[in-house]
């Protein structure tokens, strides 16, 4: 299929992977920073944006139709549900993936017997429940759950909300597919078998991510750093964008 992609500057190429229920117009003005340092490519996942359905949404056939856009090496940031993307790609086609810068993520995002550090399954399972019956409504309600907690909320909030629907409307059967992945997924067994440099960007505040996950990770990855941007909720590239896009040149070029 064809991928909708984006891209910005020169240089050695950075994939930007949105969340889940996004595209890759959310990444704001990070987009032009980080351009001033390597090529940023955004891409719009299958069933979102400007790309296509799938008729299978799940996480291998996500990056495997991921992979085969790319002829060369390069580095992957993912956020949220595109973290998720970017470290089973890592895991599948390590000669491919260079780098990792992960934003918010987490290796596993339900709670389990032995994982405290989620969300609960219930909570998703009202998620999939909402979204048959008024997708639209159910994004927003989710967009809330991203921004609550950080300094400048309600700016936050209102500029993902005009964002969210800019390039149409989602799949409701990729939608469906990513709330799966998310139930299902757990990516914890992966982790001490990346031996690529990873950056873990985690904000302080995000309710709906523990910001645990992102310090399992980094304690679990063979080669990883950790920052926690104090005021940030579920989307610290947004409400602190200075911060993140400092510390991910510095790591893409240390």
């Amino acid at each position: 299929m064809n991928l909708y992609l984006e891209s910005y500057g020169e240089g050695a190429p950075l994939l930007l992977i949105h969340g889940w229920g996004m595209h890759g117009g959310i990444w704001g003005g990070m987009v032009e920073q980080l351009a001033q340092h390597c090529r940023v490519i955004c891409v719009d996942l299958p069933g979102h944006g400007a790309s296509g359905p799938l008729p299978e949404f799940g996480l291998d056939r996500l990056v495997h139709e991921l992979s085969t856009q790319f002829d060369e090496p390069l580095s992957i940031c993912g956020w949220s549900l595109g973290g998720q993307v970017a470290l089973r790609w890592a895991a599948m086609h390590p000669h491919q993936v260079e780098r990792l810068v992960l934003l918010a993520s987490t290796p596993c995002f339900v709670q389990r017997a032995d994982w405290p550090h989620a969300t609960e399954e219930d909570t998703l399972q009202d998620f999939a429940s909402a979204l048959m019956e008024n997708h639209a409504q159910t994004l927003r309600r989710f967009l809330a759950l991203q921004v609550r907690g950080s300094e400048n909320e309600r700016e936050l909030l209102a500029g993902l909300r005009s964002q969210l629907f800019s390039r149409g409307e989602p799949d409701v059967n990729a939608l469906r597919g990513g709330l799966e992945i998310l139930r299902k997924t757990d990516l914890r067994d992966l982790l001490p078998q990346l031996q690529q440099p990873v950056l873990v960007v985690a904000g302080e505040r995000d309710m709906l991510m523990p910001a645990a996950a992102s310090g399992y990770m980094a304690q679990t990855l063979p080669n990883a750093q950790l920052v926690n941007v104090a005021g940030a909720a579920h989307a610290p590239f947004l409400s602190h964008p200075e911060i993140v896009v400092e510390r991910m040149v510095d790591f893409l070029h240390g």
